[in-house]
């Protein structure tokens, strides 16, 4: 009796396993899986001339965090999503936990921002990262529950959830992912169908407190010099410049069809710096050319796609609201890195999406992705 009743529970299993697999948003998990991979070949060639010894070390590093992101991906669509709402203050409680205790003794200070916890083997984790998911997940929670009636109480208790997060990072300091968090908040808002009044005096704030942190010393000489440059780049901000100049450059190298993989002189010569992070863009125009960069950014835009779609599928207005905060943090990361390296915004040190060197961002992208997938796979039931 045991053995004939194992045999159908690991049947139904497995054919519950082939079920889930069918209902996921395949042409979202392919466009995400390349840009992840064109990530990998982009790390490469950006250092490994630059690493003594072993030649693939950041993408050794790189493929641990993607490893770990599909094993949380894996683990998030298994979850119903509705069921994240009654786990939601947790999660907030403990990211606004981990936020603080990066300010303490217990946190590790890099290029002059308090922002991780070092971790065995030089791995490092950023809580700012997760933030942007646990900050999706709780703010929709809220304003599912108050849909239609978000008053000026409610907004005000919206603010100050949001508020603990974002004074927690400015500590850091990190403008650059405060800007982000400020999106997620407004995208949430405005499909949440707040006032626009409402929406127009948050925004006001919002370039309140940004011009309150430009000119009231919060943020350190050379933070102020990334974010001014690309308005002026005057003597007193000759490094920065040159940093956004080579990226320049290094785009317009590639012309058509890029200088070839592996043989872009300003990537094989690191005369971009931090170009696996924040200026890996620059590596596939210049290496990529054109066609290359317009294929990422197809690709970008079918995330951006998928994630929309699912938002105007999902089944109830929770699943809208989580997939409209994922839509916002992504399209604006992806905007502003870009423009970033580009020249025409300014330096913020926000990561490309599946791209950028970094764990925590690399993870935290994944988690946000299996939210729409889940999302997606649950649109009828």
């Amino acid at each position: 009796m045991r053995a004939a009743g194992a045999g159908p529970r690991r049947g139904r299993r497995s054919v519950l396993d082939a079920e889930m697999a069918a209902t996921l948003d395949w042409v979202l998990i392919v466009a995400v899986s390349m840009i992840a991979v064109l990530g990998l070949v982009m790390i490469y060639s950006s250092t490994h001339t630059k690493v003594e010894g072993d030649a693939f070390y950041f993408v050794k590093r790189q493929g641990i965090a993607l490893t770990l992101g599909i094993v949380v991906f894996l683990g998030l669509i298994r979850i119903d999503y509705r069921k994240l709402r009654d786990f939601s203050l947790l999660a907030y409680i403990l990211t606004c936990a981990a936020l603080f205790l990066v300010l303490t003794p217990f946190g590790s200070n890099a290029n002059g921002a308090t922002s991780w916890f070092a971790l065995p083997l030089g791995f490092q984790f950023q809580p700012s990262e997760v933030a942007k998911f646990a900050l999706v997940v709780a703010l929709a929670g809220y304003v599912n529950e108050h849909r239609g009636d978000i008053d000026p109480w409610r907004l005000t208790v919206i603010i100050g959830v949001a508020m603990v997060p974002l004074g927690l990072v400015q500590l850091q300091p990190d403008l650059g992912t405060n800007m982000v968090l400020l999106c997620i908040v407004v995208g949430l808002l405005a499909v949440a169908g707040v006032r626009a009044r409402y929406l127009l005096v948050l925004v006001l704030l919002g370039i309140t407190a940004v011009y309150s942190v430009l000119n009231l010393g919060i943020l350190k000489q050379y933070q102020l010099d990334r974010l001014t440059v690309v308005v002026d780049a005057g003597d007193k901000k000759q490094g920065v410049a040159y940093n956004q100049d080579q990226s320049v450059k290094s785009i317009a190298t590639g012309g058509l069809d890029g200088q070839g993989l592996l043989k872009g002189p300003q990537t094989r010569l690191g005369f971009v710096p931090e170009q696996q992070t924040d200026f890996i863009f620059t590596a596939v125009g210049e290496e990529l050319g054109f066609v290359g960069s317009s294929l990422l950014l197809s690709l970008f835009a079918i995330v951006l796609w998928r994630t929309w779609r699912t938002a105007r599928l999902a089944r109830d207005f929770y699943g809208t609201l989580v997939c409209s905060g994922v839509f916002a943090m992504f399209a604006f990361m992806i905007f502003e890195n870009i423009g970033m390296t580009m020249g025409i915004m300014p330096v913020t040190g926000i990561p490309l999406p599946f791209m950028s060197y970094g764990g925590s961002a690399l993870v935290t992208s994944c988690a946000c992705v299996a939210l729409v997938n889940n999302v997606y796979m649950n649109r009828f039931s």
